[in-house]
């Protein structure tokens, strides 16, 4: 599923509408579960649940990163919602860090039709089997492209990831699920007022409540 940004009572809802099932479902978010909404603290309950998972979002790499050393524009974050936090005793900051500090920039999930990625903005690799070794060798560069990225929505560009059946990514809001190439766009806003929550079935690539529409984006 798209983006959260603190709206957790939203969200049970669309999952309520949808018949979620957590005795026999899996929630994957691709991140930027804190920020914007009134619940962003309501996170960690959700990270303890058994049946949700989430990479870890730009939002969440700014909470860690102004813990761990303060190179935060702390005026910019406020404008994006990130205030809550700020205002939080530094024992909390560090409590809520960690956690988030803890999640992968990167999900990998094997379906019946292949391998399918999840990360929070755009894969940092054209080729999925480079991945590990970009991970690696290029950490700040390929983390950065993976959480902060809208390259590839801006340009249309659908030319896809190779060697991975689908790469599911958030971060850009857009009016309807998008598919460029194999990497699909699902952050349709659920966090705004005109917005509502795609979830993304990863077995058939289904996405509720609109189908994904290929090509560029406008």
């Amino acid at each position: 599923m798209g983006d959260i940004h603190g709206h957790f009572s939203r969200l049970r809802e669309a999952l309520d509408r949808y018949g979620f099932d957590p005795a026999r479902d899996r929630l994957f978010s691709v991140g930027d579960l804190i920020d914007r909404g009134p619940q962003s603290e309501s996170a960690i309950a959700w990270l303890d649940e058994p049946w949700f998972f989430a990479v870890q979002g730009n939002h969440e790499d700014l909470a860690v990163r102004h813990v761990r050393n303060g190179l935060v524009d702390e005026d910019n974050w406020r404008r994006y919602g990130g205030g809550w936090f700020l205002d939080l005793p530094p024992e909390r900051q560090r409590l809520l860090a960690r956690r988030y500090e803890a999640l992968p920039v990167v999900i990998e999930l094997e379906t019946a039709a292949g391998l399918v990625g999840l990360l929070h903005a755009d894969s940092p690799v054209r080729d999925w089997s480079r991945l590990a070794g970009t991970m690696h060798a290029h950490r700040r560069r390929a983390r950065g492209r993976a959480q902060w990225s809208r390259d590839r929505l801006a340009q249309g560009d659908v030319s896809g990831v190779a060697n991975v059946r689908a790469v599911v990514a958030g971060h850009t809001p857009v009016p309807e699920p998008v598919v460029l190439g194999n990497v699909y766009h699902i952050d349709t806003g659920g966090w705004r007022d005109e917005g509502y929550f795609t979830l993304l079935e990863l077995g058939s690539l289904s996405a509720w409540p609109r189908p994904a529409r290929a090509g560029p984006a406008l």
